[in-house]
């Protein structure tokens, strides 16, 4: 049976950064749930909104009514992943930001988002990891020769397993999708939903939780890339 890992940062690391993606859709103003909000940890550093005439209305985040922000999302929909769903605060582009310190192979910004060094995704591509896709970043060292940082995008799949989730969690909002529970105190994956084909990914339905299956941790743990802890995770 395969076995996956919660990826939590190392807070023995020294390298860190402070950043934002340069574009992102608004928050949501729902007249239906009556809701405002935006989700975390759905971030596409790969997707450039540059050529874009309309790439201002994504640079400043704020609420807004539903019908503007799902117009928002219409347009960016084209170069996101096919199958992307762009919740409000769904993020895209480079990190842009200033970094310190001395960057271990990989150092996260709360667990939800990380940055790898060149060398270290090179060598875990090299092992044959699947679903690894690094992104440049503009973030701004003071030191002499910085470190290239590239920003790993995860995507969402899979799903927290029922058994986890409170029963009285309501349905997603019929207009804007909204659905929110706090996270269990002890995750359980929902094994049927797990993708066969990735080594890395965020859970879908709670996507600020990133795994990594078992040929993931031991890839990192023989190549002694460090700034990673693992916790395994449990599936139903």
């Amino acid at each position: 049976m395969s076995r996956f890992f919660w990826l939590r940062e190392n807070h023995a690391v020294t390298g860190s950064f402070v950043a934002a993606h340069k574009w992102g859709l608004p928050g949501a103003i729902c007249h239906t749930c009556g809701a405002t909000w935006a989700t975390s940890g759905h971030q596409y550093p790969a997707v450039d909104l540059s050529q874009m005439p309309e790439r201002r209305e994504f640079e400043k985040a704020r609420p807004e009514p539903f019908s503007e922000f799902a117009r928002l999302r219409e347009l960016v929909r084209p170069l996101a992943p096919p199958d992307a769903v762009l919740p409000p605060g769904t993020t895209f582009g480079p990190l842009v930001g200033r970094a310190s310190g001395k960057f271990d192979p990989f150092t996260s910004l709360g667990d939800s988002l990380w940055v790898v060094l060149r060398d270290a995704l090179e060598r875990l591509q090299a092992e044959g990891l699947r679903g690894l896709l690094g992104c440049q970043t503009e973030l701004r060292f003071r030191q002499k020769n910085p470190p290239e940082v590239l920003e790993l995008q995860i995507e969402p799949h899979g799903r927290l397993h029922r058994d986890c989730i409170p029963p009285e969690v309501p349905p997603p909002c019929a207009t804007c999708g909204r659905v929110y529970f706090r996270l269990p105190d002890e995750p359980i994956l929902d094994a049927v939903t797990l993708p066969p084909e990735l080594d890395l990914f965020r859970v879908g339905n709670y996507a600020t939780v990133i795994v990594g299956t078992e040929r993931f941790k031991e890839a990192v743990l023989r190549l002694g890339l460090g700034g990673i802890t693992f916790q395994e995770l449990p599936t139903r």
